[in-house]
């Protein structure tokens, strides 16, 4: 069987829930909630981890959930979030500071001390890290949105607290230890990738033809452009020998980018599946793949 071949079988096998394969790593959580996230996809990982990864490429690293899961030896992160990726690095380098901010950010919390938390302009990169932790979890359903001016300005939410049971930063210290960690146009993280690398792209969702022809992303707008960039990026990374597992939308226009030199697998949060050009149901989102050739 040919490498595209396995990939596009064990894909198969666990969106169609007949993989038998388990868990066996300790269990590192997403620290942060991210609109998109993919906790839900993460029992994906000890797929890819079958396939042993020279390094792992994640250029929309959002919580990370798929990273987390899948704790490669090798890895290049990145988003074009520059808050986000230096809570990362924070995290990885200094995670006691970190945790000992975030520690008094819970202990006072409280409608009134959100908004002063959210005005505050932080002079250190712990403390911007905390600070960013502590807002990503006491705001409206862990929303990231900020104003022209570049301010975070999503409201307080419900949560009553900023620390959570599933919080250990020393274990996400030590996963994150693995990782070069970028803020970098997704083009150029793809770029870097070649023979035995995996891409696992997770881009915002946009379709042709969209409402709005565009998605709100990282106080930028990743259009339809941006889509046909990312194709293309992947497209180039498959040809120098690199793995690509990519997420999007089940949209006619997703498929017709995507289907001509990649696999295309239609998902529910169930992991129902309807292949390629299938007619079993309307899904929500695809799992886009595909292997390069081993030389």
């Amino acid at each position: 069987m040919s490498a595209r071949g396995m990939l596009a079988r064990t894909l198969h096998e666990w969106a169609g829930g007949t993989s038998a394969r388990k868990e066996a790593l300790v269990t590192c959580t997403p620290f942060l909630k991210w609109a998109g996230g993919k906790r839900w996809l993460s029992p994906l990982a000890p797929v890819l981890r079958e396939f042993a990864p020279r390094r792992y490429f994640e250029p929309f690293l959002g919580s990370g959930a798929m990273y987390f899961a899948l704790q490669p030896s090798r890895a290049v992160l990145s988003d074009a979030n520059a808050s986000l990726i230096e809570t990362y690095v924070s995290i990885r380098d200094d995670w006691q500071s970190v945790w000992r901010h975030l520690t008094a950010h819970d202990r006072q919390h409280c409608d009134e001390y959100y908004y002063r938390v959210r005005e505050m302009v932080p002079r250190t990169a712990a403390t911007r890290a905390a600070q960013f932790i502590y807002l990503n979890r006491t705001c409206w359903n862990g929303l990231y949105r900020v104003n022209r001016s570049g301010r975070f300005n999503v409201p307080v939410g419900s949560k009553s607290r900023a620390l959570l049971d599933t919080d250990n930063f020393a274990l996400t210290a030590s996963v994150l230890s693995a990782a070069q960690i970028r803020n970098d146009d997704f083009a150029d993280v793809i770029a870097a990738a070649g023979a035995g690398d995996l891409i696992f792209a997770d881009p915002p969702y946009t379709v042709r033809h969209q409402f709005n022809g565009f998605v709100k992303y990282n106080q930028k707008l990743f259009s339809w452009d941006d889509q046909v960039r990312l194709c293309r990026a992947l497209e180039a990374a498959l040809d120098r020998g690199a793995s690509v597992v990519c997420t999007n939308a089940d949209h006619t226009s997703i498929r017709e980018l995507y289907g001509e030199r990649f696999g295309v697998i239609g998902l529910s949060r169930f992991s129902s599946i309807a292949g390629r050009g299938g007619s079993r149901g309307s899904y929500a989102e695809v799992l886009i793949y595909g292997q390069g050739a081993v030389k």
